[in-house]
This record gives C-alpha cells, structure tokens and sequence, in this order.
C-alpha cells in the first residue's frame, strides 16, 4: 500500500471512530465501533490499490451516514443504560 493510500486509511479508520463515539445511544455506539474494528481487519491485508480506493469511498459514504444518524439520535434524548452510570461502577 502506497505511504498516500495508508494516510488516507488511518483517517479514515479515526474519523469512523470519532464519529462513533458521538452516538447516544450505548448500545449504537459499541456496534458501530466493533463493525469499523472488524471492517478493517478484516480488509488489512489488501494490496491493489483500486480495491483500497474502492473500500475508502465506500468508508466515506458510510462516513455521512454515521454522521447523520448521530445529529438525528442526539434530537431524541434518551436515559442512559445502567451499565453507563458511573455511580454504578462499584462491584456488589
């Protein structure tokens, strides 16, 4: 992989993750971070560089999606789980 196509990777690879993080909802949140981990796991190993270009449009579509469904989660509040509660971080 071109030094180019690795930067272009990594930034991506952190702006799905950044954007993830800004999900309300727990639950969202850890599936969309694991599904990024997985995705690009699993795709590490790829060497042409038209496949890499293919996946890294594809990555930013999937980009402007989290980024929209996040605005639209944070217009609907919600509580937050029990495990999410740090007052609730002590072991019974």
């Amino acid at each position: 992989m071109a030094a180019s196509s690795r930067a272009q990777v990594l930034q991506l690879y952190r702006a799905l993750l950044r954007e993830s993080q800004r999900f309300a909802a727990y639950g969202y949140r850890t599936y969309a971070i694991r599904r990024i981990r997985d995705a690009f796991r699993e795709n590490k190993h790829l060497k042409d560089s038209e496949e890499i270009q293919t996946l890294l449009n594809e990555g930013r579509t999937k980009l402007e999606i989290i980024r929209r469904q996040v605005t639209i989660g944070q217009l609907y509040s919600t509580q937050k789980l029990i495990i999410e509660s740090p007052e609730n971080t002590e072991i019974i």
